[in-house]
């Protein structure tokens, strides 16, 4: 009856290490896939970060456009020429910037 009981407890321990290795393997696999889902939010916030970063900037440039071509269109035309050449100028650094900016 002892080589039985033995035999008995043997098969307990052995299905009983199995069922944690297998839990242990399951809860990395969730550990793992709850870091990635964090790391895909911290991601989608910065998108979304850029994003607004990018916007606020583009409507400046065009707030002051609208500045400008406000001024030329309500001012007489001495200073239209000059205005003009001023616009033509800042297009000129606008595109040296965004070409900087694709070439990083």
């Amino acid at each position: 009856m002892d080589g039985d009981l033995i035999l008995i407890f043997g098969f307990i321990i052995t299905i009983v290490t199995m069922a944690l290795l297998t839990a242990h393997v399951i809860h990395r696999r969730v550990v793992r896939h709850d870091e990635r889902k964090l790391e895909l939010k911290a991601q989608i916030e910065q998108a979304k970060a850029d994003q607004i970063g990018k916007g606020s900037a583009d409507y400046a440039k065009l707030e002051e456009r609208v500045r400008v071509l406000e001024r030329i269109a309500t001012d007489g035309n001495h200073n239209l020429t000059a205005q003009i050449e001023q616009l033509r100028d800042l297009q000129e650094i606008e595109d040296l910037t965004s070409q900087r900016e694709r070439a990083r």
